[in-house]
């Protein structure tokens, strides 16, 4: 039940606080009051789009903020989210919309997406609205209507189901018609898999190759250069005159010996001299060895520009580089066995198309028998509504007709209603007027409420088009209505205000920039003055104030 409802900055309200309690709140109001923005604000509470033109001019956000006794399954889902009710069942839910547009949601002091925010209140309150009139003319809606009486079943499992198999048909159309594109990219990758594989090229091959190949183009003037090193290092046999590193170093090791022995303070020098001799040693060695190796090979040389070009020939086709040609051939590898998987996928998919269609077209049956069964007894309670609001010869029918399986079942629905005898039901939308068709509204939702159990309805304008002995039965099922739910009802009519437990009044004011609604709670004794501007008749005259008392003490009985 909603105690609390507070709004500031919101639309024509500055502030208002209206406190709630239970059994039946009237809101009334001269037109264009401002008592549509009351349930406008109760609806941001319930996920109704936020933007900048509901915040008041001259402010910097609107604000709605609502207070609510909830039972133990609400707090639950609360603390979940990670708020906290107070004195164990007082929720405080908030919505502010700033006036750049921006929208915040808090439940029980926890900030969370409007979407939350939403779902926590949706078994809380519902608000029957003026556009549900337009609505009800609709498959869709009439669908809806018939589903929250009947609650088939298989409903849920069918809409999971329909769900996978749109899902599995999607992939299934999908692969089936890229099947030639599927074909040509396999042929394609299987070419270029075999080729790579006949010349079955190695990790870094081309640089290895290139260093190679300018080895043995250069392979004169590199033995040339080797040669004169080696000579530099250990001589020329044919010469002995040569000085040569290594017979130098090895006169400077034996002189710094003796020396070594004549001073000991010179021997660091012998042992790095010996030291010397070694590494010139090695390195006489290794140029000799390096000479003998460099070697003119016209053979290999032809041999090794082969190979490179046959490793060129990857590198134009696949990729920059042979590490890219690698990389392109094991990408492929993995995207040919997909695409080979495919057909093994497509018969997957076949399968599961079929046997979801089974399920379906079996659940589909199911949902229908529930719903014929459900139809006719909700018929016949919403007729018997309509008898009492001044319709007693009107028939409603729930038209269950077999169709294509859909998202919902495999009916098509529609309500066909007549409100004269003799006269055979048609298209609801299609042949009820704007009075008959709020009535018929009224009654569906009279009825579909009492199932619902204990929750906070509010109607905006149910009695939109009607009047008179016809307002007096509305008030009378809203009455009957709020004694096991808490009923807020927008209305112009005083035989619907005169049943109200509780009756606040929207009124308006202007400094001729600037509207604003203030809303004020009646006391008993300012009540049939209400009801007797309500009626078209001055508040202050005896003779209307006198019928409006008349009226609501006969509401009260």
């Amino acid at each position: 039940m909603l105690t609390e409802l507070r709004l500031a900055g919101f639309g024509v309200v500055e502030e208002a606080t209206l406190q709630l309690g239970p059994g039946l709140t009237a809101l009334t109001g001269e037109t264009g009051a401002g008592k549509t923005m009351i349930v406008a604000g109760l609806g941001q509470l319930l996920g109704a789009r936020g933007d900048a033109g509901i915040v008041r001019r001259g402010s910097e956000r609107a604000l709605v903020e609502g207070r609510w006794q909830v039972p133990d399954s609400v707090v639950a889902e609360v603390t979940e989210l990670g708020g906290d009710v107070d004195d164990g069942d007082e929720l405080v839910t908030v919505r502010r919309v700033s006036a750049s547009g921006r929208s915040k949601a808090i439940v029980g002091g926890c900030q969370v997406p409007v979407s939350a925010l939403a779902d926590i209140l949706d078994d809380l309150a519902t608000i029957h609205g003026q556009s549900e009139q337009q609505r009800l003319a609709t498959p869709e809606r009439q669908r809806e209507i018939l589903d929250a009486w009947a609650r088939p079943a298989r409903l849920h499992e069918y809409r999971r189901d329909w769900a996978e198999r749109n899902a599995a048909l999607a992939e299934l159309t999908e692969l089936t018609e890229q099947a030639n594109a599927r074909a040509r990219e396999i042929d394609m990758l299987r070419f270029g898999l075999e080729e790579i594989s006949a010349v079955a090229p190695e990790p870094g091959e081309d640089e290895s190759l290139a260093e190679e190949a300018t080895r043995l183009m250069d392979a004169d003037d590199l033995r040339q250069l080797a040669a004169a090193a080696q000579t530099a290092l250990s001589g020329d046999e044919d010469d002995f005159d040569v000085p040569s590193a290594v017979a130098l170093l090895g006169e400077a090791r034996k002189t710094l010996g003796a020396l070594a022995d004549k001073d000991r303070l010179a021997e660091e020098l012998s042992t790095r001299a010996r030291e010397a001799q070694f590494l010139v040693d090695d390195l006489a060695a290794a140029v000799a060895s390096y000479t003998a190796d460099v070697v003119s090979d016209p053979i290999r040389l032809d041999a090794v520009a082969h190979r490179r070009a046959e490793l060129a020939g990857l590198t134009r086709k696949y990729g920059p580089g042979l590490d890219d040609v690698l990389a392109w051939a094991q990408d492929s590898r993995e995207r040919l066995l997909h695409l080979e998987g495919s057909d093994d996928r497509i018969d997957v998919l076949r399968d599961q198309v079929a046997a979801l269609d089974a399920r379906l077209s079996s659940a589909a049956a199911e949902i229908t028998r529930d719903r014929e069964q459900a139809s006719e007894h909700l018929s016949a309670l919403v007729e018997t509504e309509l008898a009492a609001l001044a319709m007693p010869h009107a028939r409603l029918v729930f038209d269950v007709t077999s169709g294509e399986l859909g998202p919902h079942g495999a009916d098509r629905i529609e309500l066909m209603f007549t409100a004269n005898p003799g006269s055979a039901p048609a298209p609801l939308g299609k042949v009820a007027s704007g009075g008959e068709l709020s009535r018929v509204r009224l009654a569906l939702e009279v009825v579909l409420a009492g199932e619902m159990g204990q929750q906070t309805f509010v109607f905006d304008e149910v009695d939109a088009g009607v009047g008179g002995a016809v307002g007096l039965e509305i008030g009378r099922r809203l009455q009957r209505l709020a004694s096991t739910s808490q009923v807020i009802v927008v209305t112009h009519l005083a035989q619907v205000a005169a049943f109200a437990d509780s009756h606040f009044v929207v009124t308006k004011a202007s400094d001729g920039q600037v509207t604003t609604a203030d809303v004020s709670r009646l006391q008993d004794a300012e009540r049939p003055a209400e009801l007797a501007r309500m009626m078209g008749g001055s508040g202050e005259s005896t003779a209307g104030v006198d019928h409006a008392t008349e009226l609501w003490e006969a509401a009260r009985r």
